[in-house]
């Protein structure tokens, strides 16, 4: 075995399931961090709200994405983020990626929508994606090749085509 293939992380994924929910709740707490800093509430006060949150979330998009796939993102077997996909007829829709803080930056990411990249080029499907507007993984989304197509609000909707 390489160096290189010693260093490589193995990133997998599996069905979201119940026992999950407190993993998906970090998750999504991670990526509202920056945003809640400056807010004057205590600790329980966050928590809370997050918990709020992403029950709103994850209740919308189970109701109007039924059919989406709803997955831990495990590295070398260790729970690191989640990916949400939706396939459609004409399209792969990534409903949501995320990684936990000391996931990120590693490569990880990268390997995730490198694989959706080639399920949508292997299927002859567009890739898509909303990106909030400032998010730190545009720079990463356009590497990849995404292009925005539309923009709604705060939200851009970003496509890679096969």
């Amino acid at each position: 075995m390489s160096m290189l293939a010693a260093m490589t992380p193995t990133v997998t994924l599996r069905p979201v399931v119940h026992a999950d929910r407190e993993l998906l709740i970090a998750v999504y707490a991670s990526t509202r961090a920056e945003e809640l800093a400056p807010v004057p509430w205590d600790d329980a006060q966050k928590d809370a709200f997050i918990r709020m949150q992403f029950g709103a979330q994850d209740g919308y998009w189970r109701e109007h994405k039924p059919c989406a796939e709803f997955c831990v993102v495990l590295v070398d077997g260790e729970p690191a983020g989640r990916l949400y996909l939706d396939r459609l007829a004409d399209e792969i829709r990534i409903v949501d990626v995320a990684l936990l803080p000391a996931w990120r930056g590693r490569g990880i990411g990268t390997t995730l929508l490198r694989d959706v990249l080639e399920e949508g080029r292997d299927a002859g499907l567009a890739v898509t994606i909303h990106v909030e507007q400032g998010n730190r993984a545009r720079g990463l989304y356009e590497r990849l090749g995404f292009r925005p197509i539309s923009t709604a609000g705060v939200h851009h909707l970003m496509q890679a085509r096969p």
